[in-house]
């Protein structure tokens, strides 16, 4: 059932909260909600002490209220016909509708609404997928013969794209009989790109295997 409390600036509006709330801790039983914050409202500053019911019921609502907002009160004061028509609104309001669509800056906020809240940050946490880790590769790419003709053999080789996969210096080595042999680094993602697939089913496949006759990996590390 709707409550109506008026006046709750003056004494007498007091008065009636003070019997209101005896055997009470808040407007609506013993829990805190959005009623005692309208009620809170209207009443015109901290009770005197010949309210103890409603200065109890001020000081816990005004407690509940400052953990909501962080840093310290600088002091400010609002006075003049816009406070005594806010004053004289918020009875209307507090018997009025409980529209939950209403902007409701405090609500019910509760120890339940904080553990929700971190439940959703660590259901977050743990979806969040781990970085995949990464690894260098040396490779030697070499040629058929010495006629072979090595820069396009290298521009066949970085010719190859793909998700995770990144060239990067590379140099030519002797290997013999005029012959020399491509010595190339590569960056690759290790759960995008296999070494033994780039091998077998790019570089020593056609078209490239016009210039490559094989490849091997030198050295392989994780970074």
């Amino acid at each position: 059932m709707a409550v109506t409390f008026s006046d709750l600036h003056t004494e007498g509006g007091l008065k009636a909260l003070e019997a209101f709330l005896a055997g009470k801790s808040y407007i609506s039983g013993d829990k805190f909600t959005k009623d005692d914050v309208r009620v809170y409202a209207a009443v015109h500053g901290v009770p005197g002490d010949s309210f103890p019911n409603v200065c109890k019921w001020y000081n816990s609502v005004s407690s509940k209220l400052a953990s909501s907002f962080p840093g310290k009160a600088a002091g400010v004061g609002v006075g003049g016909a816009a406070a005594s028509a806010k004053e004289k609104a918020a009875p209307a309001a507090a018997a009025g509708d409980d529209d939950d669509d209403d902007l409701d800056l405090f609500g019910d906020e509760t120890e339940e609404d904080k553990k929700a809240a971190e439940e959703r940050e660590k259901a977050k946490s743990s979806t969040k997928k781990k970085e995949s880790g990464k690894s260098s590769v040396l490779l030697d790419v070499k040629p058929w013969d010495d006629e072979t003709d090595m820069k396009k053999l290298e521009e066949a080789v970085r010719s190859i794209e793909m998700p995770g996969l990144f060239w990067g210096a590379s140099k030519l080595v002797a290997v013999g009989y005029g012959i020399k042999k491509l010595q190339i680094m590569m960056t690759i993602v290790d759960d995008d790109v296999s070494v033994d697939t780039l091998i077998d089913e790019y570089l020593t496949v056609e078209p490239r295997n016009e210039y490559i006759q094989s490849c091997d990996i030198v050295a392989f590390n994780k970074i």
